[in-house]
């Protein structure tokens, strides 16, 4: 391998990476490097991954290992006799020939760490308010929510028999009230949640009571057993929630927040709308709420809203955001085939492979017969596995009939489509079949399958809105709730909602200065609303790249294309400073979808070599994820990928951009903070710093097999933190704590061994710097705000067990922030239409950040708007510091996550959340591809038949190769 990886790049880096020091770092035992601390960067032992001169001028490289300041506050984890970073120890150093296994067991012997409880790690409280940046007035879809003093009580409540369905339980405590509430409930209106609980505003006249409650069924079928049933309700007193404590966390007068009470309250507000509309979650969904359009498929969407009660600093908020969800439609079953499949004759059996495929698609749906005497409905088992005209069944007298003649016997109807299947509900012991065409999917049925490319793009255009357009849906919705007017908030609770956004004080954070080649026509550049452009500019760090070559699996573009194609595009990664051989290590190569895996291992015996593999993907998608796993976990190849339709246009924009993926896919850097270079970030810049950035990614629904991918990358080259290493894991379905940050394992020869995520990136970045992190930020993607203790609690301590394990006593300082995408916050201008206050698309600022008034009333959390929005209305992200041994302020903390977003090494925009997490959703995302082959080239929908086994896929996920593992592969 040359220089791929090589982090000097281009001949410019001081002490870049030798060809020959690839493999030494691959092969190197998996512990603790004891390196020469003296050396620095560009050390003799580490090999110094040169950062390139960087225009830093006459910065000196760091040349000591500098220790930590005696104030870092120790762990909180862990033994109280181990040393805190501030007094790390040196051990001695471990010659070559020692066994690794007497090290690894050493190691194990002296890591007892112990979890800490649950009341151990306390969320850290808001060090302050900002100050940095331009004062600005913007409003938020928060609603002040005010509560009078009433006395709150929580019943227990048990259904027998027990009914999985909340509208079915929603319906017999309706029934209950209505017959009993004057003669038992002292006339009270109670607020129920579904399932079991139901609360008062004051007692009822008893502690336990059983009622007896008689439910009528609306649509009962002829024959059905479900006509009128009966059930048995028992309400017990349980607990009695104190708005008085409430009111105490309010003003920070304690610490726990009276969950129970918030409960109670995000209730009673629930409790019409549960009953009125389509429940999904925390949102409504009902026609009369708003648009209602087709999406494709038999698929259609549905508008409505969300709403949760928040505590923030201006008391009790009520979130409330327009929302949209797919639905079924409620349309023949035939008909929803013919959109499925596209299918127009029904008059000759359907495939094997089309009716597997519709299996799939009905199985769970409901559906209705209103064509006899009575109204049916019935849930889709399956389908049967031979047309109607041949699917026969035995009768009381055990005579045998097939469908087609029972319908027409039966009911005198005549089967207009015998050549189909029939629909399956029941058992399969005692199967019930019905006719397609007769059965009508019943309305308001969620559509769960992951929607397609089509599907996406055309909800994406009908629920599109601008901030102005989004705002005033949110005012109506509210308005149409009409919170004040419900009996059970207003008069029975004493609850009142505002009608008005929260206007809130926020600040514009400045912009970083960004830093490029000093051969380039402009070396700095100040983004001017989160962009900017590669005019006369060059990267930063400009990869050289010795052995190319091209592929094209596509069929329809030109012969000559792809060599014009790639020469243009060589040209553009030489203007932009790489250093790139300008002929092919071996000609290019045309090949078909057929014969890619083939193909590729052609290529790979022929130049073993090749630092980048240029791939011009088939005119179909399904291949991209193929490509990925042979390149990156058998071959070892790093490749960057083209859509045929791009390669046609021969874009200019479309090849710059894909030369910024080129150089850091080849060990570039295309651009560095100005502060990273001259050392003046806060708390990263003064000792050895990593950045870590971790997320799991969970199957799509109606995947129940698979299992969830975590990805963690880490900065390589502090001071600069703009390269990331990956490193990828599958774990158990759904779960979404990430279990692989640190692991223990007996292995055969070895004895205990010390492993994991954490733990390998620390060894890398040792490698990488020839020094040791002194602190650890931690950036957690993709957790919801009921996770956050347990998640902290483990990935915390494992992080921990994992530096102590390589060092007695090694624990530097970590930082743990959440970030969160999938909130329902939106800011929006104060005043639309306002140049001075808003971006091209009408959004907020980049650089908006609020950590006042809609926020926690105590911790350590702010909203930051990092990008410049380009349709829509821009979704800021949620920070929120769950830990913080490092003692960043928040001026500290929301300047570098604002700064960081400008440094995404894909595209000359800033980013909506900050790199190291969007990394490693990009990382985990593309661990997915390597299991699941049949996924779009797009990245954006997988097919519809992909099913795994979770024995299969958790014991082999394929390992990426140490070569490609060393650069950003996944961008």
């Amino acid at each position: 391998m040359s220089s791929r990886g090589g982090y000097g790049g281009a001949g410019r880096g001081r002490g870049g990476r030798r060809s020959d020091q690839t493999q030494e770092q691959s092969t190197a035992p998996a512990s603790w490097p004891q390196l020469q601390t003296s050396g620095g960067r560009g050390g003799v032992v580490s090999g110094g991954r040169g950062r390139g001169n960087a225009g830093r001028g006459n910065t000196p490289v760091v040349t000591e290992d500098r220790k930590a300041p005696a104030d870092v506050v120790p762990s909180v984890i862990g033994a109280t006799d181990v040393a805190s970073s501030s007094s790390v120890r040196e051990k001695p150093k471990v010659s070559e020939s020692e066994s690794v296994s007497s090290l690894s067991r050493e190691l194990a012997e002296k890591v007892q760490i112990t979890p800490a409880s649950s009341k151990a790690v306390i969320n850290p409280p808001r060090p302050g308010l900002g100050q940095a940046g331009k004062k600005v007035l913007i409003r938020a879809n928060h609603f002040l929510v005010q509560v009078a003093d009433r006395d709150l009580f929580h019943y227990d409540v048990s259904i027998t028999p027990e009914v999985i369905s909340k509208k079915v339980n929603r319906d017999v405590m309706k029934t209950l009230v209505d017959n009993f509430k004057e003669s038992h409930l002292a006339n009270k209106s109670p607020a129920y949640d579904g399932r079991k609980s139901l609360y008062t505003a004051g007692p009822l006249p008893f502690e336990s009571k059983d009622f007896v409650v008689d439910l009528k069924d609306k649509n009962v079928a002829g024959g059905s057993s479900r006509r009128e049933r009966q059930f048995k309700v028992a309400i017990k007193l349980a607990s009695r929630p104190d708005l008085y404590q409430l009111q105490q966390f309010l003003r920070q007068r304690q610490r726990d927040a009276p969950y129970d009470t918030i409960q109670v309250l995000d209730v009673v507000l629930r409790d019409l709308p549960s009953q009125k509309y389509v429940t999904i979650g925390r949102s409504f969904f009902d026609p009369s709420l708003g648009k209602r359009g087709e999406l494709a498929d038999g698929v259609e969407y549905w508008s409505g809203y969300f709403q949760s009660l928040r505590l923030t600093q201006m008391g009790l908020s009520l979130n409330i955001d327009v929302s949209a969800r797919s639905f079924y439609e409620p349309i023949l079953v035939t008909e929803f085939i013919s959109k499925y499949l596209n299918l127009r004759d029904f008059n000759r059996p359907l495939t094997d492979s089309d009716r597997v495929k519709v299996k799939k698609a009905l199985k769970g749906i409901r559906v209705e017969l209103g064509q006899f005497e009575y109204a049916r409905s019935a849930k889709i088992s399956g389908i049967s596995n031979c047309p109607m005209s041949q699917l026969s069944f035995t009768l009381e007298d055990n005579s045998r009939k097939t469908v087609v003649q029972y319908f027409a016997e039966k009911y005198n109807y005549r089967v207009r489509f015998p050549s189909l299947p029939a629909i399956q509900s029941g058992s399969d012991s005692k199967p019930a079949y019905l006719p397609m065409e007769l059965c009508r999917i019943a309305e308001g049925q969620r559509y769960t399958k992951k929607l397609n490319e089509r599907q996406i793009t055309a909800m994406l255009r009908a629920t599109c809105q601008r901030p102005k357009e989004r705002e005033d849906l949110i005012k109506d919705m509210v308005k149409k709730n009409n919170y004040n007017n419900i009996d059970l908030v207003s008069k029975e609770f004493g609850m009142s909602v505002t009608d008005q956004l929260a206007s809130v004080e926020a600040r514009v954070l400045p912009p970083p200065v960004l830093k490029y080649h000093e051969s380039g026509k402009e070396k700095m550049v100040n983004p001017r609303l989160g962009q900017w452009n590669m005019i006369n500019k060059k990267m930063v760090n400009g990869a050289r790249v010795a052995s190319w070559t091209c592929v094209s699996f596509s069929t329809r573009i030109d012969r000559g294309l792809p060599q014009e194609f790639c020469k243009q595009l060589m040209a553009m990664c030489v203007s932009k400073g790489m250093q790139v051989n300008p002929q092919p290590v071996i000609p290019f190569i045309s090949s078909t979808p057929q014969r890619i895996e083939e193909t590729l291992r052609d290529i790979h015996t022929r130049a073993p070599d090749l630092q980048l593999l240029i791939i011009i993907l088939p005119d179909l998608t399904g291949s991209y994820g193929k490509i990925k796993r042979i390149c990156e976990t058998e071959l070892g190849i790093v490749s960057q990928c083209c859509q045929p339709n791009n390669v046609r246009k021969l874009g200019i924009q479309y090849m710059e951009n894909v030369s910024l993926k080129m150089n850091v896919k080849a060990g570039g850097r295309n651009t560095v903070l100005d502060d990273a270079i001259r050392r003046r970030i806060p708390l990263i810049s003064d000792r050895p710093t990593i950045i870590m950035g971790a997320d799991v990614t969970h199957p799509q629904p109606g995947e129940d097999s698979s299992p969830s991918i975590a990805a963690v990358v880490a900065s390589m080259d502090w001071p600069e933190i703009t390269k990331y290493r990956a490193l990828v894991s599958a774990q158990t379905h759904r779960e979404e704590i990430i279990q692989d940050l640190y692991k223990l394992v007996q292995d055969p020869q070895r004895g205990l061994v010390h492993s994991g995520l954490i733990r390998e990136h620390l060894i890398a970045f040792r490698r990488a710097t020839g020094q040791k992190p002194h602190r650890i930020v931690f950036f957690r993607d993709g957790v919801s705000e009921g996770q956050f203790s347990q998640v902290l609690l483990h990935e915390l301590h494992a992080i921990h067990k994992a530096t102590n394990s390589l060092e007695e006593g090694y624990l530097p300082p970590v930082t743990f922030v959440v970030v969160q995408k999938r909130h329902h916050t939106r800011l929006f201008p104060a005043q639309h239409g306002n140049r001075d206050t808003t971006d091209k698309s009408g959004n907020i600022q980049p650089g908006t950040v609020v950590d006042t008034k809609i926020c926690h009333p105590s911790e350590f959390d702010f909203y930051l708007n990092s990008h410049a929005g380009i349709q829509g209305t821009s979704r800021p992200a949620h920070y929120h510091v769950l830990y913080d041994q490092n003692g960043f302020t928040a001026d500290q903390m929301q300047m570098l996550t604002n700064n960081l977003c400008y440094t995404f090494a894909r595209c000359t925009r800033s980013v909506s959340i900050v790199p190291p997490a969007y990394y490693a959703h990009l990382a985990a995302f593309r661990a997915r591809y390597y299991m699941e082959s049949e996924m779009s080239d797009g990245g954006s929908s997988r097919s519809r038949n992909t099913t795994t086994s979770t024995a299969t896929v958790v014991a082999h996920l394929p390992a990426v190769k140490d070569n490609v593992k060393d650069v950003m592969f996944y961008c």
